[in-house]
């Protein structure tokens, strides 16, 4: 049965819900622990349905038999495709986590805070750059251009083609080098303030080593630390978001 409520059909949808519900368990915001599963159940299930009349012919020419095996690897291709889609953007805020993490500890902010997106608890500062960064990648319809992007995905991966692990191994490392040389550059500031206020006071400590110079300067440096983020702060989510959608727009 190859109708509009066939047997084809309804496999049809099936595989392209495998391709975008993938996408989605991974994507940035949607995939958070704060947001039910049964939300991004529907919304995957909704977004499914909305571009299914543009799909199903393509999805439906891919099912050539009805046998088990084939079922089976249709739907882990088209499972790991989507994975694969959403978790290259995901990349670029893993980057940022991390790279925020490392300015939370060079300005004295190390000590870990409440768990705000996910389960992990993180420093005040890095919890504060993340949730920023994720209002401002939906604020931005970044997450429209993320779903545009894997529901264009099969003009380039139809349903038919095998996942290829060698591909997709090339594409992770571009955009890890992508992704890091951004939230590298967005953190340099801070890098370079700690490097400066540890070193200067590494022979301060030296020169006087009766004074605990550590402890006596700590406010200091929490005081230098958090005005360089205030005077930073716009700029370095404005440069993240155009970074991320400059690559966005090259894929």
């Amino acid at each position: 049965m190859t109708g509009i409520i066939g047997s084809t059909t309804i496999l049809a949808v099936c595989l392209l819900f495998c391709r975008i519900g993938g996408a989605m368990m991974v994507m940035v915001g949607i995939s958070s622990a704060r947001v039910p599963m049964q939300v991004r159940l529907f919304l995957a299930f909704g977004l499914t349905l909305a571009v299914a009349p543009m799909l199903v012919d393509e999805a439906a020419a891919a099912i050539t038999d009805d046998a088990p095996v084939t079922l089976l690897r249709l739907i882990a291709a088209e499972t790991f495709t989507g994975l694969f889609i959403g978790f290259l953007g995901r990349l670029f805020f893993l980057a940022l986590q991390m790279l925020s993490h490392a300015m939370a500890m060079t300005v004295g902010f190390s000590m870990p805070d409440t768990a705000i997106e996910d389960q992990e608890a993180l420093p005040a500062m890095t919890a504060l750059i993340m949730l920023t960064a994720t209002l401002m990648f939906f604020l931005t319809d970044q997450h429209a251009k993320v779903l545009e992007a894997v529901v264009s995905s099969y003009k380039v991966l139809p349903v038919a083609g095998a996942f290829d692990p060698q591909g997709s191994l090339i594409e992770v490392t571009d955009t890890l080098s992508t992704a890091f040389w951004l939230a590298l550059r967005l953190a340099s500031p801070f890098i370079i303030y700690g490097l400066v206020v540890n070193f200067t006071l590494g022979l301060v400590n030296k020169m006087t080593p009766a004074i605990p110079v550590y402890f006596i300067s700590m406010p200091f440096v929490l005081f230098g630390g958090l005005m360089l983020f205030y005077v930073t702060a716009v700029e370095f989510q404005q440069l993240f978001v155009l970074g991320f959608s400059d690559w966005l727009a090259s894929q």
